[in-house]
């Protein structure tokens, strides 16, 4: 397995998603330091932060067995908390894959393989969720949601007279630290049916007794406190005793908490390999036809969809040097007139639904800069309709958006999404989801105090 470890150095006045609360403790706050451990597709990274919310520590981690297998999760795990340094651990939470979940048995052992999050499953189990859930468009209707898989999970268990438990990857690696089974978070368990507005199962759910069987029992809202972690675990991990275990969340969450967003009306967008927008709204939105769904976030909703459009397709003409010295040609106070359809393959779901839709990037100017900006700009029109999209759908309009991604320091990118969003553009002082987990961390302390 292969580990980066390395110090980062404090830095101050980063955003913050909200002030603590509470005067009280759990410990002494002279030296008190909080964990997050984000589960990506790709590893592992953990943050570790202090009383001042800075940086102290970063970590990662690549996946040793592969990112589907759970005994690479529990090793990540082990390396990560091992490379720990700044002091004892007063808090920890741990943010995964969204509707990444397997089985396990009444140990809390795997019984099955881990089916990952972007996992369509087969036909008659999205008929079988269809058959029950009677709200159209609701997101566990995807054929990748979680209680897809729990029908598929269901089909293939054997009546063996032990308790079976659905398990999401977060709740998974949670597990191994504080041996309760059986509890998991809003957050994730929104793809399984949960209703967050009602902090509860639906009657639709609940009336499925073979699935209510193996579902988590106890739903969190994410970051407060599960339980202190389990004695043989922190002496394993080198963990302190009295650390607390909180709820997690899913990894997209933790990176829009890490921006420090936490306004109706503000928003972030992901410019990575493609394009996910999340927006602080008062109104919850879902429409399972552009893959719209809402998170609860405290007392306002977090609504998102994704765009295939994004960096992978910039990647199929252009290296790293190319876009470096390419920016500096582009004019994006005059704009091409080019009209290129910036997908990597055939299909589109947000903001529009077309399963047909097919890339196209005719005609190529010789001019390479006025290529790139055209496709820049075609990309930021695909994210100004998906804003525009979610107002029309009952949501905030949008005021202001924050960046994280690859692209997020692209000058001429950002001038252009400007023009079509509609609002202010800014780059967000930190996306990465390790540092979300580990606010979420300290602000259950605080919440639970």
């Amino acid at each position: 397995m292969n580990v980066h470890v390395g110090r980062i150095d404090r830095f101050g006045g980063q955003p913050r998603v909200s002030p603590s609360q509470s005067p009280k403790r759990f410990f002494s706050r002279t030296h008190a330091y909080y964990a997050g451990i984000d589960y990506g597709t790709s590893g592992a990274r953990c943050t570790v932060i202090n009383e001042d919310e800075d940086i102290v520590e970063e970590y990662r981690t690549s996946y040793d067995g592969g990112a589907s297998s759970p005994s690479a999760w529990q090793s990540a795990l082990k390396t990560l908390v091992g490379s720990i340094r700044s002091g004892p651990l007063q808090a920890i939470a741990v943010d995964g894959t969204s509707s990444t979940a397997l089985i396990v048995d009444e140990d809390g052992l795997p019984i099955t393989e881990a089916k990952m999050y972007n996992e369509a499953q087969d036909a008659r189990y999205q008929e079988m969720v269809r058959s029950i859930c009677p709200e159209e468009g609701h997101t566990v209707t995807s054929a990748t949601s979680t209680l897809c898989k729990a029908f598929a999970f269901l089909d293939g268990l054997e009546d063996s007279g032990r308790r079976h438990t659905l398990m999401h990857q977060s709740d998974f690696v949670a597990f191994q630290l504080h041996r309760k089974i059986g509890h998991t978070d809003y957050n994730n368990a929104l793809k399984v049916g949960f209703d967050p507005a009602e902090e509860a199962y639906p009657a639709w759910l609940m009336h499925h007794e073979a699935i209510m069987a193996i579902l988590p029992q106890h739903v969190h809202a994410p970051g407060s406190p599960v339980g202190v972690i389990d004695k043989s675990s922190a002496e394993e991990l080198g963990i302190s005793p009295e650390c607390i275990v909180c709820a997690g969340t899913t990894d997209s969450i933790a990176a829009f908490l890490a921006s420090g967003v936490h306004e109706p009306g503000q928003a972030v967008t992901s410019l990575g390999s493609t394009l996910a927008i999340k927006l602080i709204s008062r109104n919850p939105v879902n429409d399972a036809r552009y893959g719209v769904y809402s998170h609860r976030l405290g007392n306002t909703w977090l609504v998102g969809g994704a765009s295939n459009t994004g960096g992978a397709v910039l990647r199929q003409f252009f290296d790293d040097t190319d876009l470096a010295r390419l920016t500096g040609e582009m004019d994006p106070d005059t704009l091409t007139g080019l009209e290129y359809v910036v997908l990597p393959s055939k299909g589109e779901r947000f903001p529009e639904n077309d399963p047909n839709l097919m890339p196209c990037m005719e005609p190529r100017p010789e001019n390479d800069a006025v290529f790139l900006q055209g496709i820049l700009e075609s990309m930021a029109k695909t994210e100004g309709r998906a804003y525009g999209l979610l107002e029309r759908l009952g949501a905030d309009p949008v005021e202001e958006v924050y960046t994280c991604g690859g692209g997020a320091k692209n000058p001429v990118w950002t001038k252009l999404r400007e023009k079509f969003i509609g609002s202010r553009v800014y780059v967000a002082a930190q996306g990465e989801a390790s540092f979300g987990s580990a606010l979420l961390a300290k602000r259950g302390i605080d919440r639970g105090s």
